[in-house]
């Protein structure tokens, strides 16, 4: 082989494994925007967005070394390479991928005004963040609903007391009925009015927010039950609930397990670990569920736009209906499994030795 035929073989070869490597990186690039706009959609914000670069701004409050800081998301824009200086309320921030940060350091070898250490963890503290964001909102929003329901069918009990239902009690009265019947009753006995309220608060709490995340616009939208820290405060009302209505049985059950004396070492930090995972659990559970449907529905509609094929969008449209569907039902389905669990615990704490 000549010295030119060889030197174009590789010509051709380096030519083919650059636009090899060009594709492949551009195929990561790719995947990666996809998953920033899927974490995008089901994370948290400073705004709500309705289409395109329409959104509404949400008041930011911080809290730093200089004091509270307030001001409205969009007072700044937005910056290309994720890094912007902020001058509010005669306090210097940095905003750094929507998170802000305090002090301002001097700009870093790549132009940003973020400092690191020598483990890679970021210098500038991070002020106490308690603005109004999205989930915040929706929350709001979902208590105000509930408020006004939840009161308007209690005065009709009152004032309609022995008659038929009519209106909004007619159509939830059922529900109600069923979150009495088959969860609270078997679950807590005769004990089960006191707990009602807060059973009835966490069900309908539960799934309103399920389904408001299901709505593509506003109000709806935000991911509040697949946000872990909403999750948490519910696991933990559950928590408080259990630990403070436990009986002398259900402690005795933790201290002194009916076991021989001799695995006590062993079976008394078993209890106490339970205690503590059974609220982890419904936190989790709740957390994950939900937010693995908002995950799965954003992944099937964006598969339209990574293989930009007709046929593709042909599968994946009447698919993303079906799993929407089968969303509502989970929606129910996990409402209903939060709070029967809720009761079930609480109903353990509460039980008496002889009903054991």
């Amino acid at each position: 082989m000549s010295f030119s035929a060889f030197s174009q073989e590789h010509t051709a070869a380096d030519t083919a494994h650059a636009e090899t490597s060009v594709a492949h990186a551009e195929g990561e690039e790719k995947d990666e925007d996809i998953s920033k706009v899927i974490l995008h959609h089901i994370a948290d914000s400073h705004e709500w967005h309705f289409f395109g670069h329409v959104s509404i701004p949400l008041p930011v409050i911080l809290y730093t070394e200089a004091g509270l800081v307030t001001f409205l998301s969009n007072k700044f824009g937005h910056s290309d390479d994720g890094t912007q200086l902020i001058e509010a309320d005669g306090v210097s921030l940095v905003k750094y991928h929507g998170k802000y940060f305090y002090p301002v350091l001097p700009k870093n070898d790549h132009g940003t005004y973020i400092q690191y250490d020598s483990r890679g963890d970021i210098l500038n503290a991070k002020p106490f963040d308690i603005s109004i964001t999205k989930n915040v909102v929706s929350l709001l929003i979902s208590v105000t609903v509930l408020l006004i329901v939840f009161i308007g069918i209690a005065k009709a009990y009152k004032t309609r007391e022995g008659k038929a239902p009519k209106g909004l009690q007619s159509i939830l009265e059922p529900i109600i009925l069923f979150v009495r019947d088959d969860i609270a009753k078997p679950q807590l006995g005769y004990r089960y009015k006191g707990f009602m309220p807060y059973l009835l608060t966490v069900f309908f709490f539960v799934w309103l927010n399920n389904l408001m995340g299901l709505i593509p616009f506003f109000p709806g939208g935000a991911n509040l039950t697949g946000n872990i820290a909403v999750t948490m405060m519910l696991a933990l009302c559950t928590f408080v609930l259990t630990t403070v209505n436990g009986n002398k049985n259900y402690w005795g059950h933790v201290f002194t397990p009916h076991v021989p004396w001799w695995l006590y070492p062993l079976m008394i930090p078993v209890e106490i670990i339970g205690l503590f995972t059974k609220p982890i659990a419904l936190m989790i559970r709740l957390f994950a569920n939900i937010t693995a449907g908002h995950i799965l529905i954003l992944s099937l509609i964006s598969l339209i736009f990574i293989l930009k094929s007709v046929l593709v969008a042909g599968i994946a449209v009447p698919f993303v209906l079906f799993i929407s569907v089968i969303e509502l039902v989970v929606g129910f389905i996990q409402a209903f499994i939060f709070t029967i669990l809720s009761a079930l615990f609480i109903g353990m704490a509460v039980e008496e030795h002889a009903e054991h």
